[in-house]
């Protein structure tokens, strides 16, 4: 049976994706770096509300972000 990715660890690569540092990322994203950062680290849950705010940096609907995670599962 094979792991699942974590959804930290996949909205990692799709900022890593983006070119965007972590700090220039959590601006876009209007969140502070250092929730990201614990995110990214696995130090922290995601909350709905900086999920939708990390797809809307992304340019994805959140639906859609999560969708692309679960089919990678």
């Amino acid at each position: 049976m094979q792991q699942k990715t974590d959804i930290r660890d996949f909205i990692k690569q799709k900022r890593i994706s983006t070119g965007k540092t972590l700090n220039g990322f959590a601006l876009d994203a209007d969140i502070d770096s250092a929730i990201l950062s614990r995110i990214e680290n696995k130090k922290q849950g995601i909350k709905l509300d900086v999920f939708i705010k990390i797809a809307v940096a992304l340019d994805i609907e959140p639906s859609e972000l999560l969708h692309e995670w679960e089919t990678l599962n």
